[in-house]
């Protein structure tokens, strides 16, 4: 499984914002069910950063973001992310993708 959340970080905000987004990275690699944690930066727009997991399963990545030192790391970051769906699969395990709230 693979997670993407994007950030739009001014460059008067790209110091403090690195610092956080690899203390997210850091503490997200000492989570079980990790394959992968990166920060990187788009290559045509400076002010576009990402932070990109890889996962066992969704229910590693959910488990990873409770407990204290996950709710004061990586939570309040992610909460600055762009608001956008962030999680994706294989297709052959997503399923009938419907969004949330579809009753049928």
């Amino acid at each position: 499984m693979l997670v993407v959340n994007r950030f739009r970080v001014p460059e008067s905000e790209r110091p403090v914002f690195e610092g956080r987004a690899q203390a997210a990275v850091e503490l997200f690699r000492t989570k079980p069910g990790l394959q992968s944690a990166d920060l990187v930066q788009n290559l045509d727009d400076p002010e576009l950063w990402a932070i990109v997991t890889h996962w066992d399963q969704v229910g590693s990545y959910r488990r990873a973001l409770g407990g204290f030192e996950s709710k004061m790391t990586i939570v309040p970051l992610l909460s600055l992310a762009i608001d956008e769906p962030s999680a994706y699969a294989d297709p052959a395990d997503v399923g009938s993708n419907r969004p949330r709230g579809f009753h049928r």
